[in-house]
């Protein structure tokens, strides 16, 4: 249980506010994609069994945490949870299915290891079982995007071990990804809100737009081969469908999962958004400023792949000459070591950090309606610290 009241003075571990519940994310994530195929099994755990930040899952915890002692919407035990005699509401069965099992057809053996008591006093806990349960489908999901990132951008390594489609193939990796998704969303349906269903399911589809845009990269895109507002218009929406969209849809749907206002679940919203376009922005940044040893994954790889990120797009506007280079996805002898030299050779770095550090006291500010608590400080210690990462 945390305080009601914290100091800012005192130092702030993100991880070891939720630590409990963190500690139990990999063992569920890994029974929930269990598989009676022995090999879809292997595949679909591989990265799930890595040493992953589990960065995602812990906002989804700590904002969990944080709203929690936010004001609810009146109307919440009754629409949202349901009359309970004994305590006020009725917590819902995560791992009970809606249709019959039978019909279903999806034998999944690591479900008889999970706890099918789902039952949970708010006056002991501050997350709530849906709430531990989206943070475990939020991390599936991440993973899912993982799998297919990886084969898309035909990677050779991630979280510091072979990528997936190197280990398996291109075909069982995609499938893989394929076979998350599908669990992510049985888990969800399950958590039996509509609103976070709804918010969770366009996050996927929001996956696959900005992979799209992110793939095409070309001068109908950027409209022409020069800098315009538009330019770094697009890079952010493309940004915010493949990184930002899962940290913010889940924020708010931690918030109204414990009962949140709908301005508590709209701070939630901003915060998630604000943060996730900050880690793809330093993402980009660490992309020409650390080695493929700090990063876990290749570095420099984003120009190899044709892509214009913030870097990139900055120095564009001082030189006009990279337009050309990113209609054509730097595919010329020479275009990458020109376009890294034309990054050097501007303020791109130093606008792309101040860019980072806005978004992230954007997220920091947007929280600020919440009441003081050590998982508040937590999501703000996050914040400052995604400025901060070197891998």
């Amino acid at each position: 249980m945390f305080r009601a009241v914290w100091s800012s003075t005192q130092s702030i571990i993100p991880t070891a506010i939720i630590k409990k519940e963190l500690k139990s994310l990999s063992k569920n994530m890994q029974n929930l994609l269990g598989s009676g195929h022995p090999i879809l099994d292997r595949v679909a755990k591989y990265y799930v069994q890595g040493d992953g930040k589990h960065m995602r899952p812990m906002i989804v915890l700590l904002m969990s945490q944080a709203a929690a002692i936010a004001p609810k919407d009146e109307n919440w035990t009754k629409i949202r949870l349901g009359p309970n005699t004994a305590t006020g509401y009725m917590s819902k069965d995560v791992n009970a299915s809606l249709s019959p099992l039978a019909m279903l057809q999806d034998f999944n053996p690591g479900l008889v290891n999970l706890n099918k008591d789902a039952a949970l006093n708010i006056d002991k806990s501050t997350v709530l079982s849906t709430q531990k349960r989206l943070a475990e489908i939020v991390e599936m999901i991440h993973t899912a995007s993982l799998l297919h990132d990886d084969v898309i951008d035909d990677a050779d390594s991630r979280r510091g071990r072979m990528s997936g489609n190197l280990a398996f193939g291109n075909k069982m990796a995609v499938l893989a990804g394929d076979f998350l998704f599908g669990r992510a969303s049985v888990s969800l349906a399950r958590l039996r809100d509509p609103e976070v269903v709804e918010l969770l399911s366009t996050v996927i589809a929001n996956l696959v737009e900005g992979e799209f845009m992110q793939l095409k990269n070309s001068s109908a895109d950027y409209n022409s081969p020069e800098f315009s507002k538009e330019t770094m218009e697009y890079y952010l929406q493309k940004s915010y469908l493949k990184t930002a969209s899962l940290i913010s849809k889940s924020c708010r749907g931690a918030a109204l999962l414990g009962g949140a206002t709908r301005e508590v679940a709209d701070a939630a919203y901003n915060y998630g958004k604000n943060l996730g376009l900050a880690f793809q922005i330093v993402d980009d940044l660490l992309d020409f400023t650390v080695t493929g040893v700090e990063l876990g994954k290749p570095a420099g790889a984003d120009l190899k792949l044709g892509l214009a990120t913030a870097p990139v797009l900055f120095a564009f506007e001082k030189y006009p000459e990279l337009g050309p280079m990113i209609e054509r996805q730097f595919d010329q002898p020479g275009d990458v070591e020109k376009a890294r030299e034309y990054v050097a050779n501007s303020d791109a770095l130093t606008r792309t950090r101040q860019l980072a550090e806005e978004l992230s006291q954007n997220a920091i500010d947007a929280i600020s309606i919440f009441p003081e608590s050590e998982a508040r400080a937590g999501l703000q210690d996050v914040a400052r610290k995604a400025l901060k990462r070197r891998k």
